[in-house]
């Protein structure tokens, strides 16, 4: 049956997690989307703008250096698309810490109630109320995750400086990090853990089974971002193929409506589609944490256990 539960408190080896995952996601991802389109609804409006202050920015400098048009604009107006740039690049990033912040917590959430409810038994409102209940750890959590980064930006440059060895070694901490993130997380999510609690038992669970989760990371990032790549593929093509309509036809795209709209519906898209991809990551870590928890501390199998025993 396609909506048949699949259990997700399991002590799963590398290809049975990557099996998990994709099951669950046949199973799920049109219940999860319609998740994502209704609680993502002003970010995407959001993005939208971010997308046209960015776009109208770049074509307006763009076509200023005569580039295209051939005939350059007024100093003057580079000052406009610089502010335009300036504000569609504020107005991202203060979108992108929102997004990944409820975007996390959903997916998350979704996971949890599945697991909850054995199947997808369950109201996209629960989903949101869950989430709605942990915005100050999400909060926190994010916050923390700043001194992480610049943490790992330091080492990744130190890496840089080892030839080949060093490439690999910054490569595997990135996996490691994006595991132990993704599962402390989840941790929080699930066991409505305190922050630092959560990323004390993300750095047992991760750091005691290293290569499954960074391989688990690794093949399921390689694999969404082939994914993400096949779906971004028409909508490239046909942007490619436009773009060298302009080119080849000197259109003016500083006073063309029709590249503006192309471009910035083409950047939103982009856009929205990494968000998405973000929370499927995190489906990942999701059922990444159920199958270490499992082995850890045999919960599920202790209370099949004891279920057996209480019907004997």
């Amino acid at each position: 049956m396609r909506d048949k539960y699949i259990e997700l408190r399991i002590n799963r080896d590398f290809g049975d997690i990557l099996t998990t995952y994709f099951d669950f996601l046949k199973q799920n991802i049109k219940k999860f989307t319609n998740v994502f389109l209704s609680y993502n609804g002003v970010f995407l409006v959001g993005l939208l703008i971010t997308s046209y202050l960015l776009v109208s920015g770049f074509i307006g400098l763009i076509a200023a250096e005569g580039s295209w048009s051939g005939t350059g604009l007024q100093q003057n107006n580079e000052d406009t698309y610089w502010i335009y740039i300036v504000a569609g690049g504020i107005l991202f990033f203060i979108i992108f810490i929102l997004v990944a912040g409820l975007n996390f917590s959903l997916s998350s959430s979704y996971l949890v109630k599945y697991d909850e409810r054995k199947g997808m038994g369950f109201d996209k409102k629960e989903v949101w109320e869950h989430t709605k209940a942990r915005f100050g750890n999400t909060l926190i959590f994010i916050l923390l995750l700043i001194p992480i980064y610049l943490v790992f930006m330091i080492v990744a440059v130190i890496c840089a400086i080892i030839p080949l060895l060093g490439i690999f070694a910054q490569y595997i901490i990135q996996f490691f990090m994006t595991a132990w993130i993704g599962v402390s997380f989840f941790s929080m999510m699930s066991q409505n853990k305190g922050v630092t609690d959560a990323f004390g038992e993300g750095w047992n669970l991760v750091s005691k089974n290293f290569w499954r989760s960074v391989g688990v990371n690794f093949i399921l990032g390689l694999l969404n971002g082939l994914l993400f790549f096949i779906i971004m593929l028409i909508p490239s093509i046909i942007i490619g193929i436009y773009t060298f309509h302009v080119v080849q036809n000197g259109v003016d795209v500083g006073s063309s409506i029709v590249s503006t709209v192309v471009y910035t519906i083409g950047l939103c898209l982009l856009l929205i589609l990494m968000v998405y991809a973000q929370c499927l990551s995190q489906f990942v870590n999701g059922i990444l944490f159920y199958a270490l928890h499992e082995k850890t501390y045999n919960v599920n199998t202790r209370s099949k256990i004891e279920q057996i025993g209480q019907s004997n």
